[in-house]
């Protein structure tokens, strides 16, 4: 489990890493946007597209890193008061949703992304499979975190957070 650790934290911090620096490119683009827009009165036309493809970029790299560090809506009060028993299974059950959660995320974005692969973002002239490539990624991520939350239940130990 060391080594799925290691790899999961780094994995988890990458994912961060992306989703702020996108995060900076949206407020970056929708700036640049305005002054175009109505300062120059000039606006460019592959500001929205870029924008869309960073907001997804942001939240399916967030929400992967969330899995890992277990910052995900959860029900912890509804949990809490149930014997420790139960919540072992439904702590199980849970990660084996998001399990699956996470393999269909794969599985339909890479199918969506073949499928519009021939197709271009009109104002980018890029593929509009740039657009699930995101989704693929952090659907492999929440896989990957998910099993290691299984084996550390299982093992009764606990996974440290990549931002402690």
């Amino acid at each position: 489990m060391n080594w799925l650790t290691c790899l999961n934290a780094r994995l988890s911090r990458w994912a961060m890493y992306i989703a702020v620096a996108c995060l900076l490119g949206i407020v970056g683009v929708v700036v640049g946007s305005v002054i175009w827009r109505y300062i120059l009165n000039d606006a460019p036309s592959w500001s929205e597209q870029v924008a869309l493809i960073l907001v997804i970029n942001v939240a399916m790299f967030g929400a992967a890193a969330g899995v890992r560090d277990e910052g995900h809506i959860g029900m912890e009060s509804l949990t809490g008061l149930l014997p420790k028993s139960y919540q072992f299974w439904i702590g199980n059950l849970v990660g084996l949703i998001t399990i699956c959660f996470g393999a269909a995320l794969v599985w339909g974005c890479t199918t969506m992304a073949i499928s519009v692969w021939p197709n271009s973002i009109p104002t980018l002239g890029i593929s509009e499979a740039y657009r699930y490539i995101p989704a693929v990624a952090a659907g492999a991520l929440i896989v990957l975190f998910s099993i290691e939350h299984l084996i550390a239940m299982f093992t009764d130990k606990e996974v440290i957070p990549s931002w402690h």
